[in-house]
């Protein structure tokens, strides 16, 4: 536990610190320095079994399901807890956190204005984009059929009942196949006019949670939640303890999702009151809570939901972080969680009975011509999209944000749930010296260059990792730069060492690679800890 209560010490400093200066000048200085020295002693002493019995006392009220996270647990309170900002005065105090550890990464190519739609003309739905599928679902469609938006793809082997289905209407021009001919995409040729299924969706304020949930799964839209911990689509006989979504990204170049809800508010509003049949807890909206930020009023006047504001820099944003500071992800708990493009995708089934995959994509990155928003479908075709807007040069194309995106390869599809598309320069050189002569700009966390003087510069990134992979060394930047109460260096090595119990007591069920994502950017040991964090998430799926 990281119980930190440092007002008590402070005032002994500062009253100490005028009775050394007079024993300085006194005949009986020594004495007075010592019995200062003693006092000193004894309050660390007391300060140090207070701050013991009070991490006991948290752990205690954590098994009671207490919630300890977001206040000061114990017997000393923090000096932020007195003299802290308090919250902005539009934001209920207590739905307001603050986070102070992470670090906002600003990029060149952000994406503003609205871009003309490219004309996309092919989808794909990608099995890898869930955990734990079958490496070889049970496909139901073959090259040559028609489909419509709506109609079943695929499905797991083992969980016949969960559906995945078309975004768009077309035919199946590819079954694209991968070692031992796993399947790694189903890809439609798309006809341009839109046809959808045609659903009759039950009446929310009537139908019971277990018809909610079988039309759910007839229609497709089942996917669209996420199961925490490990990041699976959920078991539909399960329930979870809370639903959390959250409204806004603080990843590097993120689209704004406030501008994502325009003209969708009714819809999102829709998806809300379905998830809230699904759940015996509550739906949760995480909140843009930082200055200065337009927060749109589908968020902050949503209904029959609980409303928290999180300010603070990246990764405030992160659902698993949210979640963290609300509802601690402990042994024997469960939560899902969905976005705001797949809220309103469920909305609408329930609102117009059709599978309507529309959503908004942010192209970003310095590497493009044109930056901005441009409305396709889920799964559209990365050439389609950046047809002719790619400058030239060797580029790197990431599914996603720089952080926990996915590369790209010659002839891809955006993934099931992201709705960004980042451009960089591919760093495949040597900088001379560059450790010695930090000459060219770069987003670092480091104070050899003095990125502080310039709070506001976007730099032009590149995949260049600047050194190869290195002992893996105790450095303390990764608790720096997580506002989660976790030792991720502890976590890191218990994982490399297979320790399962390790693991469970370091939390790790509480993390996802998007959350640990900032101290792989700031590892000095180059060390790929998103990769070892779902390593350490197959084995604890294994033994669940």
């Amino acid at each position: 536990m990281k119980t930190v209560n440092t007002s008590f010490i402070l005032l002994f400093f500062l009253i100490n610190s005028d009775n050394a200066l007079f024993g300085q000048s006194s005949a009986g200085g020594s004495d007075l320095t010592f019995y200062g020295l003693v006092g000193l002693s004894a309050v660390l002493l007391i300060w140090a079994l207070l701050s013991i019995a009070g991490n006991l006392m948290k752990i205690e009220a954590e098994k009671q399901g207490i919630d300890t996270v977001r206040n000061n647990f114990g017997f000393l309170p923090d000096l932020r807890d007195i003299f802290g900002k308090p919250s902005p005065a539009r934001i209920p105090e207590k739905n307001y956190i603050k986070l102070r550890k992470g670090h906002d990464i600003l990029l060149e190519g952000v994406a503003e204005q609205i871009l003309e739609t490219p004309e996309v003309n092919r989808f794909a739905v990608r099995p890898g984009d869930f955990h734990y599928m079958s490496p070889i679902p049970k496909v139901e469609v073959e090259i040559g059929d028609d489909v419509m938006a709506g109609d079943v793809l695929f499905y797991d082997k083992k969980r016949p009942e969960i559906k995945y289905v078309s975004p768009v209407s077309g035919e199946v021009v590819e079954i694209r196949r991968g070692e031992k001919r796993s399947i790694e995409a189903v890809v439609i040729l798309s006809d341009k006019k839109n046809q959808y299924k045609e659903f009759n969706p039950p009446a929310i304020d009537s139908a019971d949670r277990e018809q909610i949930v079988q039309f759910m799964l007839e229609s497709g839209v089942w996917p669209l939640l996420n199961e925490r911990p490990y990041d699976i689509v959920p078991d539909p006989a399960s329930v979870p303890d809370h639903i959390f979504i959250s409204t806004f990204d603080t990843a590097p170049l993120a689209p704004d999702l406030s501008k994502v809800v325009q003209g969708n508010e009714i819809a999102f509003a829709k998806g809300l009151e379905v998830l809230s049949k699904l759940t015996n807890g509550k739906v949760i909206l995480g909140i843009d809570g930082r200055k200065g930020r337009n927060v749109s009023g589908a968020f902050s006047g949503a209904e029959g939901v609980e409303k928290y504001w999180f300010d603070g820099p990246h990764p405030a944003g992160n659902v698993g972080v949210q979640i963290h500071h609300i509802y601690p992800l402990k042994p024997g708990r469960k939560v899902w969680t969905s976005t705001v493009h797949e809220v309103i995708t469920i909305g609408r089934m329930f609102l117009e009975g059709r599978y309507d995959a529309s959503r908004w994509v942010a192209l970003t990155g310095a590497e493009l011509h044109q930056t901005g928003y441009v409305k396709t479908y889920q799964g559209a075709s990365v050439n389609d999209l950046l047809k002719s807007n790619v400058k030239e040069g060797k580029q790197r194309l990431v599914s996603g944000d720089v952080l926990s995106g996915r590369q790209l390869g010659a002839d891809d599809f955006l993934s099931f749930r992201d709705d960004q598309i980042t451009v960089l320069k591919e760093g495949d050189y040597y900088e001379l010296f560059g450790w010695l002569l930090p000459i060219e700009p770069r987003p670092s966390v480091s104070g050899t260059f003095p990125n502080f003087l310039y709070p506001e510069h976007r730099f032009e990134a590149n995949t260049n990792t600047h050194g190869e992979r290195r002992a893996f060394v105790v450095s303390g930047l990764y608790e720096s730069v997580l506002p989660m109460d976790i030792y991720p260096m502890h976590l890191m090595k218990a994982i490399m060492t297979n320790d399962f119990e390790k693991m469970e007591g370091l939390g790790i069920t509480e993390l996802s690679e998007e959350d640990i994502a900032l101290c792989e950017f700031v590892c000095v040991s180059k060390s790929p800890l998103q990769s070892i964090l779902r390593k350490g998430l197959d084995i604890m799926k294994e033994q669940s």
